[in-house]
C-alpha cells in the first residue's frame, strides 16, 4: 500500500502523512468506498476507504513494518 497511487489518493483526502511521497503502482481495479458522516454543527463530513483491490497481494505485518508502534487504521 505505500506504493499504491489510490492509498495514496486516500491518504490526501485523510489529510494524514503519506506513507510514500511518490507512490509509482497503479492498482487495477481499485474499489474506494466513500460515506457522508454527519458533523457537529449540522455540518458534513466525507470518509474515504480503500475497501478492494483486483491487485492485492497480502503481506502480513506490511503496515507494522512501515509504521512500528503506529496502530493500523481500521
Amino acid at each position: 500500500m505505500d506504493r499504491c497511487q489510490a492509498y495514496h489518493a486516500v491518504e490526501r483526502q485523510h489529510g494524514v502523512p503519506h506513507l510514500n511521497p511518490a507512490p509509482d503502482w497503479e492498482p487495477q481495479q481499485p474499489k474506494i468506498h466513500i460515506s457522508v458522516i454527519d458533523l457537529p454543527g449540522g455540518q458534513a463530513g466525507i470518509e474515504w476507504d480503500v475497501r478492494s483491490c483486483a491487485s492485492f497481494d497480502s503481506d502480513p505485518g506490511h503496515w507494522q513494518r512501515l509504521r512500528p508502534g503506529v496502530e493500523m487504521p481500521r
